[in-house]
């Protein structure tokens, strides 16, 4: 690992990689390694033993191969965002109903919410507002915004950024695109 306590290496389905010796060092750490994969042929052999002692020691997932299209793995991992269940649970619509003040501001909701179901990424919007609320939480501080995201009005308003694209009329379709 170039950088102490930070995965760097990650297969082609993005799961995190590492060898035995950078995970004792994130262990140490007290980094969460219930989603990383080791590349050693040890694993068996220290999950045996952590279970014979009935030790409360998180077990390690060995690396094994995937016989599945990326794609695929893509698609069906796209319901299994890591978060809360409350975020999962959240109906995304109404909470961002709730946030909006004017009729013009409704309109404009509605015909966004539209673009988000049809490309089927309402779960995209309950994972950006569990981060908007942990990165408040903690004090994070994140950038103003850029790119066509910034033409997005539901991201205005549940924070992903401070650009309101009502008020400087920027057109929804820069951003999520109706082909």
């Amino acid at each position: 690992m170039s950088e102490v306590g930070r995965i760097t290496n990650t297969n082609q389905y993005g799961e995190p990689i590492v060898n035995c010796n950078d995970l004792i060092e994130l262990v140490y750490q007290g980094y969460d390694i219930d989603k990383v994969k080791v590349n050693d042929e040890r694993v068996e052999k220290y999950n045996s033993i952590i279970n014979d002692l009935a030790l409360n020691w998180p077990e390690i997932q060995k690396l094994t191969n995937i016989d599945v299209d990326v794609k695929d793995y893509d698609k069906a991992l796209q319901s299994d965002w890591y978060m809360p269940k409350s975020y999962k649970d959240m109906d995304i619509e109404s909470h961002i109903k709730l946030l909006v003040n004017t009729p013009e501001e409704k309109i404009r909701v509605e015909e966004e919410l539209i673009l988000y179901r049809k490309y089927n990424i309402l779960n995209v919007l309950k994972f950006l507002v569990y981060l908007i609320d942990t990165m408040r939480d903690n004090n994070i501080v994140w950038g103003v915004g850029r790119g066509s995201s910034v033409s997005s009005y539901v991201l205005y308003l549940i924070g992903v950024h401070k650009v309101d694209s009502i008020k400087y009329n920027l057109d929804i379709t820069e951003f999520l695109k109706d082909k």
